[in-house]
């Protein structure tokens, strides 16, 4: 799967490429990443991508030209045959993104390019002219879509073939269906006076299917009620 970000601070993204899971990914070039600055096409000799707002008000807003030309490049570097190229931006306006919306994406799209906004917002033509979908990793501001750009990416590819250790444990995360993650233990068998229940050592695994449903069902119930609603 290839990934491109236009981003005003590409080495944020080193915590990608450099560590755990997604690092892997790269390096095994299951996951390719682009990363492009639109200062690189800023035109005045301070580089400028923002400016301030029509109307007045606090901030800055970025500016369309620099970032179409940035998003234009990353498309250069896609292919026709892998698909057509979904272009998200990413805002405390958007869509509120779900596990199942990461799915559909690993799943329908081949190609994506993550717009991370920075300042006050973005010049609102670029999402008419560029943008396919705004989305938002949670109901709360930060300081620009780099970070939520890796949030993303990094659920991305915990899904993509090859990636995890073991093909199972992206089927097992929590939401993956709707429910919380099962309660887990490793050795000791007993920390503090606490011990691992005694189902999991019992070698029954239908009975250890069953416990890990029940727990998943509980913990939802008391942590997450709401996604029971969505749960066939």
């Amino acid at each position: 799967m290839w990934c491109g970000v236009v981003t005003l601070f590409p080495t944020m993204f080193n915590a990608l490429t450099d560590h755990g899971v997604t690092g892997r990914a790269i390096e095994n070039q299951i996951l390719n990443l682009s990363l492009q600055n639109p200062r690189d096409f800023a035109t005045d000799v301070h580089k400028t991508v923002d400016d301030r707002p029509y109307g007045g008000g606090p901030g800055m807003v970025m500016k369309v030209e620099p970032l179409r030309a940035a998003i234009n490049t990353l498309r250069q570097q896609t292919s026709a045959a892998k698909g057509p190229v979904k272009v998200i931006a990413l805002t405390p306006q958007g869509k509120r993104v779900t596990q199942q919306d990461i799915q559909a994406l690993v799943r329908d799209c081949q190609q994506v390019i993550f717009v991370a906004g920075r300042y006050e917002g973005i010049d609102e033509r670029l999402y008419a002219l560029e943008v396919d979908e705004q989305w938002s990793i949670g109901d709360y501001v930060i300081s620009g879509g780099e970070l939520a750009a890796m949030v993303i990416i990094d659920a991305m590819a915990r899904l993509l073939p090859g990636v995890l250790g073991h093909p199972a444990s992206a089927q097992q995360d929590s939401f993956t269906d709707g429910l919380l993650d099962c309660p887990h233990y490793t050795r000791p068998e007993v920390v503090a006076g606490l011990p691992v229940p005694d189902v999991l050592l019992s070698g029954d695994h239908a009975r250890i299917a069953q416990w890990r449903q029940e727990q998943r069902l509980e913990r939802t119930k008391l942590l997450r009620p709401e996604l029971l609603e969505c749960v066939d």
